[in-house]
């Protein structure tokens, strides 16, 4: 049985077609995903741009609460230490009142004086006013005598034997120390008890001096 000619060239035309179809077909497919991917990517870059963003403007922010909170502390210890140094200065003056005060005691040739009295009264009067000034402006004398020894807020300038006090307890105090609020304005100079050493440690220590 003969074929037809025409049929056999339909056939073949059909079957052309049909791959020409299928080809335009993977080529939209294989566009369709490239372009999906395209979109993906876009997507994901677009998100991390975002992220990102977000990031350095939280990191912006906290800065800015950062020097906001620094700023605030130094206007607070502005207003609370400015005059640290005006106050460290006048206690000299209170120091040499005292020591003024202490001199004219001691003085035999002032002991007989009718005058005394009255005029170390008058001594005391500002020194009172003094301290009350420096109490009101947050100038606080810290206590030494009887207390243990810290090294925060008092300096040993001797120790001095003593059985009836502990060691490291202060008996002595030879300059009077101040806070201003809480901070160390100055330390109290002072002497230190210590137990009294046996005969044989007073003999080591004149051999190693």
């Amino acid at each position: 049985m003969n074929k037809n000619p025409e049929n056999t060239e339909n056939s073949e035309d059909k079957i052309e077609s049909d791959k020409t179809k299928l080809n335009n077909e993977d080529k939209i497919e294989s566009d369709e995903t490239k372009l999906n991917n395209e979109v993906n990517i876009d997507e994901i870059s677009l998100e991390e741009k975002l992220k990102e963003t977000e990031d350095k403007l939280l990191r912006s922010l906290a800065e800015i609460e950062n020097q906001r909170r620094r700023f605030e502390k130094e206007i607070k210890d502005a207003f609370e230490y400015g005059g640290f140094n005006f106050a460290k200065e006048t206690l000299s003056i209170l120091d040499n009142l005292q020591r003024a005060k202490g001199s004219i005691k001691s003085d035999e040739s002032l002991i007989n004086s009718p005058d005394l009295k009255s005029f170390l009264k008058n001594i005391d009067i500002i020194e009172k006013d003094l301290i009350n000034i420096f109490e009101k402006n947050k100038i606080n004398k810290i206590k030494s005598v009887d207390q243990k020894f810290d090294p925060n807020l008092h300096q040993a300038m001797l120790e001095i034997e003593d059985d009836k006090a502990d060691p490291g307890t202060i008996i002595q105090e030879i300059q009077a120390g101040y806070m201003y609020g809480e901070r160390l304005l100055r330390p109290s100079f002072v002497g230190v008890a210590k137990k009294k050493g046996s005969k044989s440690e007073k003999k080591e220590e004149k051999k190693n001096d």
